[in-house]
């Protein structure tokens, strides 16, 4: 015990020095700043460890475990196939917009709405509003649509889906978000509008072909990857609407009831790893070492373009390796208090407590693009295509970046990030009161927990902290 609190110590104080020197991230210079980025670190790592020792005194018995919903609200049977076909109908405008329309990510709409609304806008709602985008997912509403059309036809001529297989867990849908994020920041043609339209179709094609072998909801609970990704953001919600039914329940309830499949850590660690990436690129190191390594692609015989790709393909996967690493590096220390569990079934037993973080590292990181580029929609939805229209009077509409100030925008990252970790670190303790044998072991346990989450915590703030 002494020798796993020495680490957690030892983890706060050092992250906490390392932070210290960080210059100031993009879009908030550091002379805007309220106090010295040091003393964010200080501050969160103090909080964390404060609720870590919180939770040990004032929180002996699982409370998350079971979610213990209850119903508010009936829903129209007619209102889940609304919401799906309007799902379509949005899907099908934008690709087309993205093909049909002007060729340039400042007028066309696609860009946006992917990368901002789609990407950034969808997990904070799924935060407030529970899972609201399976209602409006245009492929999993077209595959119902056509199963539904398929078996009034064939009826029980129809061969039944395929049973999904269990070795393949979540590892689809965890690829297909490493896909994305890909596109996101290593394509050559990301802003591309027609080449992001025929992205979305063979997404959506790929979509269907799963959900033909293995069954509409097989296939959206464990391939789709933006439905996965979106629902786990969902269970952190008091907000549940399931059977026709809109429920109400604790504030994170809904996690430790995520299945605990193959490929969940390695989805949480893509998802906290590539948004971790996508700040790096921000900062002095990686100006530094991007030219470089391009320069060694280019020597052979990779094009510049190519070259880049090559560059921001690398990064992508160490910065996944760096969070996947730390985080089995504390799944491998839970060992130490006892059991016969393997670091392996540990690190998928607590994964569900990364998802907090996931989102947290999310809303620090784009909280400030969703806030500037989130206002184009105000505009583009005018004129979508870039040919000049103005449908609803807002074609003259512009940013405005002052409508919040930059020091207000820090305090929300450092604040998300704060109660992220905070809220993995309850996640966690709940997880080993039911793990562990005794409270104390599983306390002994959450000091390696604890590392973790101080480690993600100066990473995250630093990276904040670091862009030019």
């Amino acid at each position: 015990m002494r020798r796993a609190g020495s680490i957690a110590a030892a983890a706060a104080v050092g992250s906490a020095w390392a932070a210290a020197p960080a210059e100031a991230h993009g879009l908030v210079g550091k002379q805007d700043l309220p106090i010295p980025t040091w003393l964010f670190v200080w501050a969160a790592c103090v909080v964390l460890v404060a609720s870590f020792v919180a939770l040990a005194s004032l929180w002996p018995t699982p409370r998350l475990q079971e979610p213990r919903e209850r119903t508010v609200l009936r829903l129209p049977a007619l209102l889940e196939p609304l919401c799906g076909a309007l799902g379509v109908a949005a899907f099908a405008f934008v690709v087309y917009a993205g093909f049909a329309g002007a060729q340039d990510a400042r007028t066309n709409i696609l860009p946006t709405v992917v990368y901002v609304v789609f990407w950034v806008g969808t997990p904070i709602a799924s935060l407030l509003l529970g899972d609201v985008f399976r209602v409006f997912n245009p492929w999993r509403a077209t595959g119902r649509a056509v199963g539904w059309l398929a078996k009034r036809l064939g009826g029980d001529a129809l061969p039944d889906p395929l049973a999904y297989p269990a070795r393949l867990g979540y590892w689809p849908a965890a690829l297909g978000i490493l896909a994305f994020v890909w596109i996101e920041l290593a394509w050559a043609e990301q802003d591309v509008p027609s080449a992001l339209a025929g992205a979305a179709l063979l997404y959506a094609a790929l979509q269907l072909v799963g959900m033909s072998l293995f069954g509409v909801a097989a296939w959206s609970d464990r391939g789709d990857a933006f439905g996965v990704y979106f629902g786990l953001f969902a269970r952190l919600s008091p907000i549940h609407w399931t059977g026709g039914e809109l429920r109400l329940r604790r504030p994170l309830s809904g996690a430790p009831g995520t299945p605990v499949l193959p490929g969940l850590v390695a989805l949480l660690c893509f998802m906290i790893g590539t948004t971790s990436f996508d700040g790096l690129t921000l900062g002095p190191s990686w100006s530094s070492a991007a030219p470089w390594l391009q320069d060694r692609f280019r020597e052979l015989g990779f094009d510049a373009g190519r070259a880049n790709e090559l560059v921001f393909t690398v990064g992508l996967l160490a910065g996944v390796g760096v969070i996947f690493g730390f985080y089995r590096l504390g799944a491998r220390g839970m060992r130490s208090v006892g059991g016969d569990r393997s670091t392996e079934q540990l690190a998928r037993l607590f994964a569900h407590g990364l998802i907090p973080i996931a989102l947290a590292y999310v809303i620090a990181h784009y909280f400030g693009l969703l806030v500037s580029q989130g206002q184009a929609i105000g505009y583009l939805v005018s004129d979508p295509l870039g040919r000049g229209w103005d449908v609803f009077g807002t074609a003259g509409a512009s940013i405005d970046y002052g409508w919040i100030s930059a020091s207000a925008i820090w305090y929300v990252q450092v604040l998300a990030l704060v109660v992220g970790h905070v809220a993995g670190l309850a996640l966690a303790h709940d997880r080993a009161l039911v793990a562990y044998d005794s409270p104390r072991a599983a306390t002994q346990s959450q000091y390696w927990m604890l590392a973790v989450m101080v480690g993600f915590t100066s990473l995250a703030l630093w990276l904040l902290s670091a862009g030019a």
